[in-house]
């Protein structure tokens, strides 16, 4: 007569399963985490760099026969027809930053502040204020330098 064990899954096989998965998730979650992060600042990093390509586009285009700018604040990036910012203008385009991603140093004509703004000259392209875009997560840093040619840059 044939005699066969017990079959299933015991208690200390169980317990190895979940160490093993537990030990991945520790290293798995903070990369993504991180990974994350690194997304979130290069998406507002981007929307930063668009907002001030579309400004210039539009004044070199003469668009309703005006000059364009760009208002720089923690959580958003704000296209604006003139030469100085209004809040709740019609016209204003408003871009959101997502976070953990935010504007947080602006430092335009040599002054730095918090938030900031910065048009186009119609007829040359060139920005009425250059200077630096800090965009920032708890992280990671990265540095939108505007050129006194109008010329973006990101490092």
């Amino acid at each position: 007569m044939k005699t066969f064990g017990n079959k299933g899954i015991t208690v200390m096989e169980i317990m190895l399963v979940i160490a093993i998965l537990g030990l991945l998730l520790g290293i798995v979650l903070p990369q993504f985490a991180q990974m994350r992060e690194k997304q979130s600042l290069w998406n507002a990093s981007e929307e930063v760099m668009s907002a001030i390509s579309e400004a210039k586009a539009n004044t070199l285009a003469s668009v309703d026969s005006s000059e364009y700018g760009v208002h720089f604040e923690s959580g958003a990036v704000i296209i604006f027809k003139g030469v100085s910012f209004s809040p709740g203008a019609p016209d204003n385009e408003q871009r959101g930053i997502i976070a953990p991603a935010t504007i947080t140093s602006v430092t335009l004509g040599g002054i730095p502040a918090s938030s900031g703004d910065m048009y186009f000259n119609r007829l040359s392209g060139l920005p009425s204020l250059s200077g630096v875009i800090e965009v920032a997560t708890p992280s990671f840093v990265k540095t939108i330098t505007i050129h006194p040619t109008g010329a973006v840059s990101a490092e």
